[in-house]
């Protein structure tokens, strides 16, 4: 009998078994099925269409970049908020020239609300483009609920500017205002030693001090009125505006305010800043006005809300013109370098020297690329990692592939030391260049650590013998050594300077001296050879080769496939497609964060730095 039960049991349990087996082989087989069925819809799926007649919609949301970084998508849930948006600025100018001379493109259409800025010399690289539209005999128009300084500055340039009746036009100025730390730091009793070359190399001042000196002011000043002067001229130019007009605005707002009776939308429309006051829905009548209805069947509507009108997005249109373009057998290889320079092995969005020395020898071993156009938007760092890299474009350069440099809105210190390493150097009116200079920082925590009863002894076999340790006084010989160190590495920077400029040394110092300058200040004083943007020398990197048809690459360091997955997950549950909208408050707070964390990764083998504390207003 028991027998006969445990048989009945086990009977039981095996068919038990085979049948979960089964559900399982099948909820495998139906997860298989689904994915091949994604994959084929991916293939099998037409790209977007341009439709005839239809209006380039440009809506940037985010900040404009020269390459997209690649954030550790964790911190997305971390932060518990959308990361900041990214648009690369090239792919914006590739679109916008492929359509200038589509017909099937009409019109562009720029709403400026979710660009959050990027740096002048991008915005007037992309406002420049808007003009070249423009000069194709094609209209742009532009609205914005509210236009920022940064987003008038791009959209001043179009036939039509709206504006929301609710809305302003905050025009300020430039400025910048820097944190110093000198008192907080002494009052803790952190030392912190500073060795630098050049009364304009400010960079250190802020751990020192507790103002801004007189040099950095006069600098500062300068730069600012320069940079200024240019915005100040083009809005003017475009808007047909007399200087004096523009200036009142400007300089008595509160007085131009009041003689609107504090409607900021009145205020900038009797200015003449803008075209038309309209409301949301006014503006899609008037759009289906110009280009017509949207055909939902053919138009590309991808922003999540119909809008109405004959369009194609920027993203989507791009795609279509690259599937339709035919591929050309010789490329110009396009690097960025953005971001602070770093030793080692760095992500996008940070330039490492190893990684980006390893990418210029792979395009330089390619026998496909015929050239290569180093794109620069950086304030420097490790003087290390700046040979490093300048190094292996000098070596591209005797392998008989031209090297072109351009500067996007910064190249100076470091930024300015790697560019030396092309055949020739260009750069925006609006770039920030030169800072030649190095400096080194070293912190000392003896008296913190001394006032909590922490005390340090030993024994060394030698004056230097543990002279870099944080929690002792610097040893005298230590401070001669760092100092030498930095006087050496200023007298390499000049000669590298001097030989890639063909100038004397002598010539290169009295520019240097880490003083920072505009491009159109530097091209006068011989530290770069052309003013333009990225087309430009890509053009004369094509021109060089001695190529007229190519395709552009653009090598990037690529991030691990488990990162790219998260990210892509993210980005499927709208994690990672918003700009962030956060208080003044916590934008504080992650400056005083980020700068903190920018001196943790810090770590040139020399302790020596090409950096320059220039960041684009």
């Amino acid at each position: 009998m028991i027998g006969k039960i445990f048989g009945f049991s086990g009977r039981l349990l095996g068919a038990l078994w085979r049948w979960l087996d089964a559900v399982r082989r099948t909820l495998v087989n139906f997860v298989i099925l689904l994915l091949l069925g994604a994959v084929l819809a991916l293939i099998l799926r037409p790209g977007p269409q341009v439709p005839d007649s239809a209006a380039l919609l440009v809506k940037p949301r985010g900040v404009l970049v020269e390459q997209a970084a690649f954030d550790d998508p964790l911190s997305l849930l971390r932060d518990n908020r959308p990361a900041e948006g990214q648009i690369v600025l090239a792919d914006l100018l590739e679109a916008i020239a492929a359509a200038r001379d589509d017909a099937r493109i009409s019109m562009l259409v720029l709403e400026t609300d979710g660009l959050q800025g990027g740096g002048l010399s991008k915005l007037a690289e992309l406002r420049q483009a808007l003009q070249d539209f423009r000069a194709a005999g094609k209209p742009v128009l532009v609205r914005g609920e509210r236009f920022t300084q940064a987003q008038y500055y791009l959209g001043s340039v179009a036939d039509e500017i709206h504006l929301a009746p609710d809305g302003f036009v905050l025009l300020g100025g430039l400025a910048r205002y820097v944190t110093y730390f000198g008192e907080a730091l002494e009052r803790l009793g952190i030392k912190v030693h500073v060795f630098r070359v050049g009364e304009y190399k400010s960079f250190s001042e802020p751990f020192t001090r507790r103002d801004m000196s007189n040099e950095d002011r006069e600098a500062t000043r300068d730069l600012l009125d320069g940079l200024w002067g240019v915005v100040r001229s083009e809005i003017a130019a475009a808007r047909k505006l007399e200087m004096s007009a523009l200036e009142r605005y400007i300089a008595d707002y509160p007085a131009v305010l009041a003689a609107a009776e504090g409607d900021a939308a009145r205020a900038a429309l009797a200015a003449g800043l803008v075209d038309r006051l309209s409301t949301r829905d006014e503006w899609r009548k008037l759009l289906i006005e110009r280009v017509g209805a949207a055909d939902t069947a053919a138009d590309d509507l991808r922003d999540g809300d119909l809008d109405g009108f004959r369009q194609i997005s920027a993203d989507a249109y791009l795609a279509a013109v690259r599937a339709e373009r035919p591929a050309e057998r010789e490329r110009i290889a396009v690097l960025v370098a953005q971001g602070a320079i770093i030793d080692g092995e760095q992500p996008p969005g940070t330039v490492g020297g190893d990684t980006l020395a390893r990418l210029i020898r792979e395009v330089r071993e390619d026998d496909s690329v015929k050239a290569v156009v180093l794109r620069i938007d950086s304030p420097g760092g490790s003087a290390w990692a700046s040979e490093l890299i300048r190094r292996e474009l000098e070596l591209t350069r005797q392998a008989g592939k031209p090297v072109v440099a351009s500067m996007s809105s910064v190249a100076a210190s470091g930024g300015y030391w790697i560019a030396a390493g092309a055949d020739e150097i260009w750069a925006s009116p609006l770039s920030l260049t030169g800072s030649i200079g190095v400096f080194a920082l070293f912190p000392e925590f003896s008296e913190p650590l001394a006032r909590v009863g922490v005390a340090v002894d030993g024994v060394g076999t030698g004056p230097l013998a543990g002279a870099f340790d944080l929690r002792r006084p610097m040893a005298p010989a230590a401070a001669q050594a760092l100092q030498l160190g930095i006087e050496h590495g200023y007298r390499r920077f000049l000669q590298v300077v001097a030989k890639a400029r063909q100038m004397r040394v002598e010539e290169v110092n009295v520019v240097a001296r880490g003083r920072v300058w505009t491009g159109t200040a530097a091209d006068k004083l011989g530290l770069v050879d052309q003013l333009g943007g990225l087309d430009a020398a890509v053009r004369a990197a094509a021109a060089r080769a001695g190529i007229e048809r190519f395709d552009l690459t653009w090598p990037a360091a690529q991030p691990s496939p488990m990162r790219r997955l998260l990210r892509s997950l993210l980005e499927a549950a709208g994690l990672d497609t918003a700009p962030a909208s956060r208080s003044a408050l916590a934008r504080l707070l992650g400056q005083l964060e980020g700068a903190a964390a920018d001196l943790l990764q810090w770590h040139d083998r020399d302790h020596l730095y090409a950096h320059c504390m220039c960041e684009a207003p």
